[in-house]
Parts: C-alpha cells; structure tokens; sequence
C-alpha cells in the first residue's frame, strides 16, 4: 500500500516522538512507510514494527533495535554506528561482518545478492 508523502512524514514523526504504540497501530492497518535516507539517530525503536519499512540509506547510529524483525527491510546503505542490536532478525542478504563493520565504525551496508 503506497502512502502519501505527508502520511509517511507523520509516521516518521511518530517515532521521532517515541510514540511507538500510535506507529504500530498505523502499521496494522497495513500502512508501510518509507524511511529510506531518514535520520533515526538515537531513537529507542525496540517496540517499533519496521519489518518491510524501506531504510535504504537510513542512519541508525545510536538507535536501540533490539529485538526487533527486520528480516523484510530494505537497509542496503544504512549505517548503524553504535547501535544497540542484540536479538535483531536481520534481512539474509546481510553478511554478519557487513552488520558489524557498521556497528563498529559506521560503514554503510552493503548486501549480497
């Protein structure tokens, strides 16, 4: 289901937000927002259903993931930098060392195909 620009930047606010519960109930009515290039520094998504969300080219340095199902997600790009990561389900054309050199030093991540 495509969404309109301004529904996705409300979505993005919701995370910005911390309000993760509204973002989950828009999710569930099968909304699927685009976060490719967004900055997400910081945030404390461990309750955030992001499964699909595009985060192509996404900064993730210093968010908390935990936990979270991101086997469906597009993160070609994405830089996790000091991310907190434990117990993620990552996409499978994610190489663990792709994942580590981002959490490590921030290099973007790059799949294989």
């Amino acid at each position: 289901m495509s969404i309109s620009a301004e529904k996705n930047l409300q979505m993005f606010n919701m995370l910005i937000d911390g309000n993760i519960g509204r973002f989950n109930e828009e999710r569930g009515k099968g909304v699927l927002p685009d976060f490719a290039n967004k900055n997400l520094r910081g945030i404390d998504l461990r309750r955030a259903d992001l499964n699909g969300v595009n985060l192509h080219g996404a900064i993730l340095s210093n968010t908390d993931i935990r936990g979270i199902d991101m086997y469906n997600c597009d993160m070609e790009g994405a830089s996790m930098r000091a991310a907190k990561i434990s117990g993620v389900l990552f996409p499978q054309n994610l190489a663990p060392e792709e994942i580590m050199m981002s959490v490590q030093y921030g290099t973007r991540l790059r799949i294989t195909r």
